[in-house]
């Protein structure tokens, strides 16, 4: 009869179970050093690096305006949303994790986002799924409808009913997240368990403009799988040198918090470069890109992506 630890070790010794999670595939890269990394930073607070992204607020205003003189309620958001989702059709490897020390290309790209509830004392997260080509009036549409069904009395989505069930039990809560960490880490959580979780997502974003907060560098979680967090802070004024002119601008202060060990500085530094340039022209983002770049190691044939 087996005990615990002789069936672990026989699970992970089938390449099958090994090799698969839910969300997201295992790959396996030419660069030793990259696949070395998770080892020598095991934990997402070790690989933070943070970095703060000023947006020209005027520019996203003016198209805000433009939008909204067509009909189309456009917020800041689902701009900076719809930003991230273009510069990682084009680098994929913004939208990988690690897991257990091992690195694995996602199998969809989501996006967390706290909401507020009005008339509750507590807020709820939204988790909304994008095709890799949506265009930033799809994206907008999915965001403007997860906060309207958020904000409708006795709203409860994935994240809300998990939480229920699991704090209906609060004698058995410790050993219950304890279980859910342990599979997570070492095999793989159901996918109607990472729907519901909030944790395992591509980008996690709050707006903390709207509660007139200063934008702040936001931990990654330990739990889950997410590689990025960005928190919109207040709108700043700042001045600038322009040749021998003084500027004054209102800016947008992005908090950036990014794993790197999914990506090194170059790849982030020119993913900063192309998302600089989306969020200075949006219009670039009303329709979809020419083509979407693959994960190159990803090496599972007709690799399904899913959108819910």
């Amino acid at each position: 009869m087996y005990n615990e630890f002789e069936f672990i070790s026989t699970f992970l010794t089938k390449e099958n179970n090994f090799m698969y999670r839910s969300d997201g595939y295992r790959v396996r890269g030419k660069d030793s050093m990259y696949e070395l990394i998770p080892y020598v930073m095991p934990y997402r607070y070790d690989a933070s690096n943070s970095v703060t992204v000023d947006i020209d607020l005027g520019l996203l205003q003016d198209y805000v305006r433009k939008c909204r003189s067509k009909g189309i309620s456009m917020n800041h958001m689902s701009i900076i949303i719809a930003g991230i989702l273009r510069v990682a059709s084009q680098n994929p490897f913004l939208n990988r994790f690690i897991m257990n020390r091992k690195v694995y290309a996602r199998n969809h790209f989501c996006v967390s986002f706290v909401t507020l509830q009005p008339g509750k004392t507590s807020d709820t997260v939204s988790k909304l799924y994008f095709n890799l080509d949506d265009d930033i009036f799809t994206v907008n549409r999915k965001v403007q409808d997860a906060i309207e069904r958020a904000q409708q009395p006795a709203s409860q989505n994935a994240m809300d009913k998990l939480m229920a069930r699991l704090l209906s039990i609060p004698f058995l809560l410790g050993g219950v997240v304890g279980i859910l960490k342990f599979i997570d880490k070492y095999f793989t959580l159901p996918f109607s368990i990472v729907h519901a979780s909030p944790f395992h997502t591509s980008l996690f974003i709050t707006n903390l403009a709207s509660i007139r907060t200063n934008a702040i560098y936001h931990h990654l979680y330990e739990f889950g799988t997410t590689g990025i967090f960005i928190a919109m802070g207040q709108p700043e004024r700042k001045v600038e040198i322009n040749g021998e002119t003084v500027e004054e601008r209102k800016i947008m202060p992005l908090g950036v918090v990014t794993d790197e060990r999914i990506a090194n500085g170059h790849y982030y530094g020119r993913c900063f470069r192309e998302l600089n340039r989306y969020y200075k022209n949006p219009e670039l983002l009303e329709t979809a890109p020419e083509q979407i770049v693959k994960d190159p190691d990803v090496k599972k044939k007709n690799p399904k992506f899913i959108v819910k």
